[in-house]
């Protein structure tokens, strides 16, 4: 039973919630009572200004850098727009190119703009290591041959190469990054990629480094709605025996990009990656894998195939049966001269 000075002081905590909820409102919603810039419309050829937002920067922090560049007429302007978009907890480090005299609103979207970010460093999936040193060349983080400070950088347990652990992404880096900590971030963020994975081989036969490799060529020989399947092709044909004799692997030591054809010379080349010439997986990843190849490797697809081909763009086929493969190679064959590759 409440007597009544608990209830009179759930009376008075009652009035400061409801007090404190309707701060926050205003907060959020409120419209004027501080300088703000008018909406307008921004030209493409409008002076912009370089902003340096820190690595771990505040939303204050964040408004009161704007306030002094001239970007916005108030810190609170921008604090004001950020507290009321959750997006705004996204906003990347790194040096931006923002316009000068916005509003709150517009200051906030140029921040999550991608497009505005100076330096950005983008990995795509299956990305080789050498694609992503040649945009760390072109950024101001660049000190030193990338291939120098990769030698610098700690890797995961139980994984022995950096090809492979570079995960793909968008990244900004604050001024004053090195290159080793830009390069260690990757290897992180492919760290907490695989953190929400049990990221071992459920037959136990494969380890962690090999289960990178096996995704980086789920990666490169297929589409995302295939690769469940193609990690079964690549256990079944390991399971027998059978040279996995992979185009991707020939192609990444002839530092190829984009083709699709492997002339037969090629497939003679003197290379341990040449799964044409070699048995077993290479001995080390042929590019950068994103979550849905990682999540394949250690999650095949049940069948017994030891053949696939893309007859057609979308149209990825699968086999047991090496005649079926041929007749399959032969319509392959037929469109690709037709133009349907192009």
């Amino acid at each position: 039973m409440f007597n009544r000075e608990s209830l009179k002081r759930l009376s008075v905590a009652g009035i400061f919630i409801l007090a404190f909820t309707f701060s926050l409102r205003e907060i959020n919603q409120a419209g004027g009572g501080y300088p703000n810039f008018p909406e307008r419309v921004i030209s493409a050829n409008e002076k912009n200004v370089s902003i340096s937002i820190p690595t771990g920067a505040t939303g204050t922090e964040i408004a009161e850098i704007l306030n002094a560049a001239g970007v916005v007429a108030s810190a609170e302007s921008f604090f004001r727009a950020a507290v009321a978009n959750p997006k705004s907890a996204s906003i990347a480090p790194g040096t931006h190119s923002l316009s000068l005299e916005i509003s709150g609103r517009t200051a906030l979207e140029q921040l999550l703009d991608p497009s505005r970010i100076t330096d950005l460093i983008k990995i795509s999936e299956g990305a080789w290591k050498t694609e992503v040193f040649e945009q760390m060349k072109a950024t101001k983080i660049w000190s030193e041959n990338p291939s120098q400070s990769a030698k610098k950088v700690t890797l995961p347990q139980g994984i022995t190469s950096l090809e492979g652990v570079l995960f793909p992404a968008q990244y900004s880096f604050a001024e004053g990054t090195t290159q080793v900590e830009a390069l260690q971030s990757m290897v992180n963020r492919y760290s907490q990629a695989i953190s929400s994975l049990d990221f071992v081989d459920p037959a136990g036969k494969f380890s962690t480094q090999q289960l990178v490799t096996m995704a980086s060529l789920i990666q490169a020989e297929g589409v995302p709605q295939d690769f469940t399947q193609i990690s079964q092709v690549i256990r079944n044909r390991l399971a027998i025996g059978m040279p996995l004799q992979f185009d991707s692997t020939v192609h990444y030591v002839q530092n190829l990009r984009g083709q699709i054809f492997l002339s037969n010379k090629s497939t003679k080349l003197k290379s341990p990656y040449n799964t044409y010439q070699n048995y077993g997986l290479p001995p080390a990843p042929i590019g950068n894998p994103g979550l849905a190849a990682l999540k394949a490797a250690i999650a095949p697809a049940n069948g017994d195939w030891l053949f696939f081909i893309t007859v057609a763009p979308g149209d990825t086929r699968f086999t047991k049966s090496f005649a079926e493969f041929n007749e399959w190679k032969s319509l392959y064959q037929k469109n690709r001269k037709a133009g349907a590759f192009d």
